[in-house]
C-alpha cells in the first residue's frame, strides 16, 4: 500500500495527521502508532537512529496500523534507498533549496523512468515475493515531501515544485528563521510572509502543504488555524516533548502540592 491512503487524502482535499519519533525504541513507535495517527515519521536528521534501527521502528509502526515515513539525514540517495527497501512508505528530504536538489530527491526515491533508484530484494519487496507488485506501484504510491527550510528555497519555490514526482512541501520554520537572520523568531512578519509564499505556491502546483506543530501543549490549539490555512500534512508533537513536557509538568504540580501541604 505504501502511502496510497495519505495521497488519497490529499486528492480529496482532506488533512492527514501524523506524529514524530526521535528515540529508537520500538515501544515508543508502538505507542505513537497505536494512538491513531495516520503516519509516524522516524527522525534521522537530528538523531543517532541508524538504518538497522529504522527497520525495527518501521515494523513496529506498521504492526500498529500507522504508515511509516522517514525524515532522511540529508538529500542522500544511499540512505533513501536503504530506508525505502526497509519498508518506509515515503520520505521527507531536508534542506531542498533548488530545482537541482529537488531533481536529486526524485531520482533517489523513484524507479526508472522517473528516477534512478536501484532495484533490490529486501523487506519492502516481500524479500522477492511481492517484487512485481512493489516495483509497479512504488512510484505512484510512495510519498515524497520536500522540506523548505531556507530562504533560498523560498526564492526558488516555483522552480523546485515544477519537478515531477513531488507530493508536497514541509516547512522547517527554525532553519528558515536562521537563514533569514531571525533565529527562532517564528512570528516575525518576514518569517510569516515566507511561509505564506511556500503555502500558496504549493497549493498552486496542486501539491500538499505540510508543517510540524512541534509543541504538544499548543499543537491542539493551533491545529484549526493551520487546517484553515490549507495545510494537509500536519505532524503533531514529538516523542521527546510528549515525555519531557508531561514529566516536567507533573513534577511541577507535585512540588507545588508538597509546598502547599506542609
Amino acid at each position: 500500500m505504501l502511502a496510497s491512503k495519505i495521497k488519497q487524502t490529499f486528492k480529496e482535499g482532506k488533512v492527514s495527521i501524523g506524529s514524530w519519533i526521535s528515540m529508537a525504541h520500538v515501544s515508543i513507535a508502538e505507542i505513537l502508532a497505536s494512538a491513531g495517527y495516520d503516519w509516524v515519521v522516524v527522525e534521522t536528521e537530528h538523531t543517532a537512529i541508524d538504518v538497522s534501527e529504522v527497520l525495527r521502528l518501521i515494523i513496529a509502526i506498521e504492526r500498529h496500523g500507522a504508515t511509516p515515513l522517514v525524515r532522511l539525514a540529508w538529500n542522500d540517495p544511499i540512505q533513501a534507498k536503504a530506508v525505502l527497501d526497509s519498508g518506509a512508505a515515503g520520505v521527507l528530504v531536508p534542506m531542498v533549496n533548488s530545482k537541482t536538489e529537488a531533481e536529486l530527491a526524485v531520482q533517489s526515491v523513484k524507479f526508472p523512468p522517473l528516477g534512478s533508484r536501484g532495484v533490490g530484494l529486501a523487506r519492502a519487496q516481500g524479500y522477492g515475493l511481492t517484487f512485481d507488485e512493489y516495483v509497479k506501484n512504488a512510484n505512484r504510491d510512495g510519498l515524497l515531501m520536500l522540506q523548505i527550510e531556507h530562504i533560498d528555497a523560498v526564492n526558488n519555490i516555483d522552480e523546485i515544485l515544477s519537478v515531477p514526482g513531488i507530493d508536497g512541501t514541509f516547512i522547517g520554520p527554525y532553519d528558515l528563521s536562521l537563514s533569514m537572520g531571525l533565529p527562532g523568531q517564528l512570528n516575525h512578519p518576514d518569517i510569516q510572509a515566507a511561509k505564506q509564499q511556500v503555502l500558496e505556491a504549493t497549493k498552486a502546483h496542486g501539491l500538499a502543504p505540510g508543517i510540524h506543530l512541534v509543541h504538544p501543549d499548543t499543537a491542539a490549539e493551533d491545529l484549526g488555524e493551520y487546517v484553515a490555512l490549507g495545510y494537509q500534512f500536519i505532524a503533531l508533537g514529538t516523542d521527546i516533548l510528549f515525555l519531557g513536557d508531561n514529566c516536567r509538568t507533573l513534577h511541577r504540580i507535585a512540588r507545588e502540592t508538597l509546598t502547599n501541604s506542609f
